[in-house]
């Protein structure tokens, strides 16, 4: 008889592919999944699939209000779907939509509530091909601010990061072989009734279906 494993985890999901694909792959680990609404064009968007998709594993969902960086942070993914380039993904063409220190302030709180509701890991799904524009999304970046939670915390909470290395690509195999419904999760910045794809997130979302050998089931306006 095998034992059921340990409720040991949180996850920050956001509704995109990769915190979904990420959900269904330890949902037997995760406790709590957090998504956080900070101004982004898509946030509404993406927080509602990350809600559905908790619901329907039965993990309990929280999003946490950080009003505090559209109010004071500047990003074109808090200025409105005009603001977002569009083209291929590069540094050239994405980096107005750098957040400055996102993830380390979701992080944070992600590893205060860990500590509070007793559990040991902080999940998180940066993946390979956000590396060269976000640097809160690098290996070195993990884990430096892995070491800064197990020194900063009685309980030395851990983050997992999984796909750090992992292309959009590997991360929709994943999602192939779990079953996942990739129609109910979020990847355009622009946040409208649909998909717009032309920009980078949409046309890194149309090759990595295309190259896992998906059937697109996204809605796009272009």
């Amino acid at each position: 008889m095998s034992r059921e494993k340990k409720k040991d985890s949180i996850i920050i999901v956001s509704g995109g592919m990769d915190s979904i694909t990420l959900l269904y792959e330890m949902k037997e680990r995760i406790a709590l999944g957090i998504s956080f609404s900070y101004g982004a064009n898509h946030n509404s968007k993406e927080i509602a699939f990350a809600k559905l998709h908790c619901e329907k594993l039965g993990i309990k969902h929280l999003m946490i209000e950080l009003g505090f960086i559209k109010q004071y942070f500047k990003s074109s993914l808090l200025e409105g779907a005009k603001a977002i380039p569009e083209g291929k993904y590069s540094k050239e063409n994405l980096s107005s939509t750098v957040v400055p220190f996102r993830n380390g302030i979701m992080l944070s709180i992600a590893i205060g509530i860990a500590e509070s509701e007793g559990l040991d890991f902080v999940m998180i799904a940066n993946h390979g091909g956000d590396h060269e524009i976000y640097p809160d999304c690098r290996a070195e970046f993990i884990e430096s601010f892995n070491l800064a939670s197990t020194l900063g915390t009685t309980a030395k909470i851990k983050i997992l990061a999984p796909y750090t290395f992992l292309s959009k690509t590997d991360i929709a195999k994943k999602g192939k072989f779990l079953e996942i419904d990739y129609a109910q999760t979020w990847s355009c910045y622009k946040g409208g009734e649909n998909h717009c794809g032309v920009c980078a997130t949409c046309l890194e979302r149309k090759e990595a279906f295309s190259c896992a050998g998906i059937n697109d089931p996204t809605k796009y306006d272009g």
